[in-house]
């Protein structure tokens, strides 16, 4: 690709023109956007406390670029109030001011009087609380996309309302667009807006949103320039939102709760009303990056307005230095499988499902996996007779491929950071890199032989990147096993006994055969305990899992699996640690052999140790059972977050993982966890 490579950018709106914005401000001025511009029909709002810290760095860059725009307003910080009328939503917003604490947005729970002070219109008897962040707002959408284009322009970017009816491409990438107006060459096209002629995961949904006529109790409050000074409503229990168009209320969602919960509504009309279509997907996330099968193709899709401008500044650092800053791995195309991109619900079931239905399993979703979470009403008896005996867990839904050919080791030395040159008969964990040093993802490379090897990974994303860097001479094959195989995990103190013709070496694999059952046996565990991975092809699964079974193994399910997974200390990747972290600060250092020469990050991890980080991922003994993303106080401060959190079974106490600064993170420093608006204490371990 050229230096300054030639972009076609499909969609004038808003998202279209910041990502102009942040493309030409890098210095990629070679930009053409094309399609509509920004329409004025959207009701503008910006909430920027969500769950998810990434979806919270998107909106918190959003109010800030907007806002500091030249020209009339495009961010008005009239602030946000989420508004509880039941006692499960007030504990809700507690829950929310939470994540606000821990993802560094300043927010406050408020009392129902002091929700009536904030915005007069509300009946505060109707209230038991809400949750107030001042610097949420409002956003005009047409004059932020607007201000941006003018600002891409004057860097050279070039601006048509001719929409993109086709994509052109040639040997496995774009060469440009075509426009009723013609051709226009293109080294990367970036699709924010409009049909792209790939099935991609979107679920839309659609807003009634209404203006009401004139309301008395608003006359002389706003002028047409500002128009609202009060801040967003919103009933999370009915989707309403409710904010000020001067002296007229726009309502968002079911008019009836607006009516109960603003008395200023009985007597008003709806003066217009919209059906506003509001971008989805199954997970609720958006769909970022570049196309896995066709080279230079990104996406942008699903992207609400206040997320525009940060998702704009990733897709521009992704593209201009070769990853983003923020970890995507949430938002990212290639985390759907084929089968889940149209639902959320599992659709694909493995050779041990009816077996399990047989035995009261109760099931889970794992990309599109039916996944046994449990067999019993507690997790935790399944927990102890893996302690105490042996267990067996269905690990199918974890993705697994096949790396041959050649040039396989060579590439696999080069995209990891652990040393797989080792003979045929051997187990390696080992990491991928970003160039930054970020971990990516967390693999277990089986050697099977000279130009065989089997990788399991953490997740879709492992399998993109490795495709995405394979040679283009062909010595080098990747093929996703995991639809026709399946994988149970054997462990406990009685493994050994109960499969006595199986290899006992720490990290071997051999292919052997259980029985009659031919298996590729992986000598490793991620609970603590001593045992295999017993991988077969699907049509031998179910004589796996009852030669198994009998032989007096037990069956646990994922939630047994998760509360020993967190006793031995395995941490998750995209969960624990992102692309943010680096090997050392997620205490994965040991899974780093930068002796064994280059490999992908091996440059910026020089001068990086355990003992030069600021911040570490640490564990916790809590004094409660935590669901992950409270904030953690150390002497009354906010200090840090967690990223997961349940209960050791056999501990006998719940556990949770944190970053924490690392003068923090030392064995016994005590700690506060806000949870739901309490104080947990806890100590770290």
């Amino acid at each position: 690709m050229a230096a300054r490579p030639r972009v076609v950018v499909a969609g004038g709106g808003l998202l279209g023109c910041a990502l102009a914005d942040e493309l030409t401000e890098r210095g990629w001025t070679d930009v053409t956007v094309l399609g509509a511009g920004e329409a004025d029909e959207g009701p503008g709002l910006v909430f920027r406390t969500d769950a998810d810290r990434t979806l919270t760095e998107f909106a918190k860059y959003t109010a800030a670029k907007y806002g500091g725009l030249d020209g009339q307003w495009c961010f008005n910080p009239v602030g946000s109030l989420d508004l509880a009328t039941t006692p499960e939503r007030l504990a809700d917003l507690r829950r929310r001011h939470g994540w606000a604490t821990s993802w560094g947005v300043r927010g406050f729970l408020r009392t129902p009087r002091e929700c009536a002070d904030l915005h007069p219109l509300l009946d505060g008897t109707r209230l038991l609380g809400g949750f107030h962040v001042p610097g949420d707002g409002l956003l005009h959408a047409r004059r932020a996309a607007e201000a941006q284009a003018r600002r891409a322009k004057a860097r050279g970017a070039r601006f048509s309302a001719e929409e993109v009816v086709r994509v052109e491409r040639a040997g496995g990438r774009v060469t440009g667009v075509v426009t009723a107006a013609g051709r226009v060459r293109a080294d990367v096209v970036v699709f924010c807006d409009g049909p792209d002629g790939l099935a991609l995961p979107e679920a839309p949904l659609r807003l009634r949103y209404a203006r009401t006529s004139p309301l008395p109790e608003l006359a002389g409050h706003n002028d047409d320039h500002v128009q609202a000074g009060k801040p967003v409503l919103r009933d999370l229990d009915t989707g309403l939102t409710v904010r000020e168009h001067v002296d007229r209320l726009g309502i968002g969602g079911a008019w009836d709760t607006a009516v109960a919960l603003l008395p200023a509504l009985r007597d008003a009309e709806a003066a217009t009303t919209t059906t506003i279509p509001l971008p989805g997907t199954p997970d609720g996330m958006p769909v970022l990056g570049e196309h896995p099968e066709l080279d230079g193709f990104w996406v942008a899709k699903a992207v609400r307005a206040e997320h525009s401008a940060g998702i704009a500044r990733e897709l521009a650092r992704w593209l201009v230095d070769g990853q983003p800053a923020l970890a995507l791995h949430g938002c990212d195309l290639a985390r759907f499988a084929p089968s889940s991109r149209f639902t959320a619900e599992p659709v694909r079931t493995g050779p041990f499902h009816e077996r399990q239905v047989a035995l009261g399993a109760h099931f889970g979703a794992a990309d599109g996996w039916a996944r046994p979470d449990r067999y019993s009403a507690e997790a935790g008896a399944e927990a102890i007779v893996t302690r105490e005996r042996v267990a067996m867990f269905d690990l199918t839904s974890a993705p697994r491929l096949a790396v041959t050919g050649p040039g396989a080791l060579p590439f696999l030395q080069t995209m990891t950071t652990g040393d797989l040159a080792h003979p045929p008969g051997t187990l390696t964990g080992t990491l991928l890199l970003g160039e930054d040093g970020g971990v990516r993802g967390r693999l277990t490379v089986a050697r099977l032989g000279d130009e065989r090897f089997h990788v399991g990974a953490g997740g879709r994303l492992d399998f993109a990147w490795l495709r995405r860097h394979l040679p283009g001479d062909g010595t080098v094959q990747v093929h996703e096993t995991t639809p026709g195989t399946c994988c149970l995990g054997v462990w406990g103190p009685r493994a050994d006994s109960v499969l006595p013709e199986l290899s006992t070496a720490d990290f071997s694999a051999e292919e052997t055969y259980v029985v009659d059952v031919p298996v590729v046996a992986l000598r490793l565990s991620t609970v603590g305990e001593p045992g295999w991975e017993l991988h077969t092809t699907a049509d031998l699964g179910r004589r796996l899992w009852d030669t198994l079974r009998e032989r007096d193994i037990a069956v646990a399910g994922y939630q047994a699996l998760t509360s020993l997974r967190m006793e031995a200390g395995t941490t998750v990747a995209g969960v624990d640690f992102t692309t943010e972290h680096d090997p050392y600060e997620a205490g994965l250092g040991d899974a780093v052999h930068r002796d064994k020469g280059y490999f992908l990050g091996r440059d910026a991890l020089a001068g990086r140790s355990a003992a030069t980080v600021s911040r570490r991922l640490t564990r916790l003994t809590t004094g409660r059972v935590l669901q992950g993303k409270e904030p953690v106080y150390v002497e009354g401060r906010a200090a840090g977050y967690v990223t997961s959190a349940g209960y050791g079974h056999t501990l006998g106490h719940a556990i949770a993982y944190a970053w924490l600064p690392v003068e923090h993170s030392r064995s016994g420093t005590p700690v506060e966890i806000g949870y739901f608006g309490e104080r947990v204490p806890g100590r770290v371990a």
